[in-house]
């Protein structure tokens, strides 16, 4: 399978708290809730589309929680097969059970179990929020493409999705668009390490 990350942006590179003001408050944050302001059809139909390509998912312990709560109520909604039905991963060293089935807890050694889901046939394993997971596997190599939705806003505070001293990533742009709603939607592959240069006037 192909890692794919899915991730909601501020304009100032926040990717926490999306959905409410209450999704995600650690660390004092009060500014939840700026990426729903901007949805539209449009963007509900490219999100059923890219979850239409998916055969399992992976969730870092913070966003498998919220998922967990939440999706299992919505059995009317549109997404709701896809996300309740298909296999889920959830990294996290201190969950011991998982009741959102089916559900598999990877508890130790992350990136090799990663590596080892990946070997596995099928198209899509895909990572919805989970930024510091991301981060982590971003880190060993491990994700394919990005998928990053850019929301036009600014919130000043937050954790980011790429923070000072994470890795350097090399990245290619595949395809980009604009939804009504102003969201800026960018899909890109790692390309490994990324590539320096000088700019400057020719001798």
């Amino acid at each position: 399978m192909k890692l794919v990350v899915q991730e909601f942006l501020t304009l100032d590179g926040v990717s926490q708290g999306p959905g409410s003001p209450d999704e995600d408050t650690s660390d004092g944050f009060t500014r939840g809730g700026w990426f729903v302001p901007h949805l539209d059809e449009e963007f509900d139909r490219l999100v059923g589309t890219w979850l239409g390509e998916a055969d399992a998912f992976l969730f870092g312990r913070r966003t498998y929680q919220n998922f967990a709560r939440d999706w299992p109520k919505m059995t009317d909604h549109p997404f709701a097969g896809i996300l309740n039905g298909l296999p889920k991963y959830v990294a996290s060293r201190s969950l011991t059970k998982a009741e959102w089935n089916p559900t598999t807890i990877l508890s130790h050694d992350i990136p090799a179990q990663v590596a080892e889901l990946k070997r596995q046939p099928g198209r899509e394993l895909q990572i919805h929020g989970s930024a510091r997971l991301a981060q982590s596997l971003l880190a060993a190599g491990l994700i394919d493409t990005l998928r990053l939705v850019i929301a036009p806003v600014v919130v000043g505070q937050g954790r980011r999705l790429f923070p000072d001293g994470g890795a350097p990533a090399g990245l290619r742009l595949v395809s980009h668009r604009t939804t009504p709603g102003g969201l800026s939607v960018h899909t890109f592959e790692a390309t490994g390490l990324p590539q320096y240069g000088t700019y400057g006037a020719d001798a």
